[in-house]
């Protein structure tokens, strides 16, 4: 029987199905070559540090996770919708979530930072549209549901918590509603 050809793109494929499953502390050579049924020889020669594999997997994971968002968001109701998909993405990818977000970024220097690497344009502009905000009011509203979003994502990522989906569908429209409400106030003033 010829000898199977282990390619980077089986190693990343390998590590990302471990990652998802057990978690990056599993992450390790001979776990990837036990999953691709090989030596470890072919796992040091596509990963000569832990590093580069990190930023493979990570980059990996960021497609999976914009390709999961994107199937669960409704057009319609694209702001609302997102944040539903990013919670209900923590709960159901919990290891992945914690992968993508709660890594170690030497990127992000400020909030702007953030809301620019981890937001879409598209949201700004339906925010605008729908809620007849400017666009700096929009996106400002929706960096505090970023931030929002995130904290309890992170809660159901780290805690497998069973909290109700509409309790958590609560406490978004309610931070929603109190961002907004103090937007139009000091734009009153």
């Amino acid at each position: 029987m010829p000898k199977q050809k282990i390619t980077r793109e089986m190693v990343i494929e390998a590590a990302f199905d471990i990652a998802r499953r057990e978690g990056m502390e599993k992450v390790i050579v001979k776990n990837i070559a036990d999953k691709l049924g090989c030596s470890v020889q072919p796992i040091y020669s596509y990963c000569s540090n832990m590093e580069g594999l990190k930023a493979a997997l990570t980059e990996r994971t960021g497609t999976f996770m914009k390709e999961y968002l994107a199937a669960h968001i409704e057009k319609k109701d694209y702001f609302r919708s997102m944040g539903r998909a990013q919670l209900r993405f923590a709960r159901e990818e919990p290891q992945l979530f914690q992968l993508y977000f709660l890594r170690r970024r030497s990127d992000i220097h400020s909030l702007q930072d953030l809301y620019s690497k981890e937001s879409s344009r598209e949201v700004a502009k339906f925010i605008s549209d729908t809620l007849q905000l400017t666009m700096a009011q929009a996106e400002q509203l929706h960096l505090h549901m970023i931030i929002y979003t995130m904290g309890i994502a992170s809660i159901l990522a780290t805690s497998c918590s069973h909290i109700p989906e509409e309790e958590l569908m609560t406490q978004l429209e309610t931070a929603c509603d109190a961002f907004l409400a103090e937007m139009r106030r000091k734009n009153n003033e």
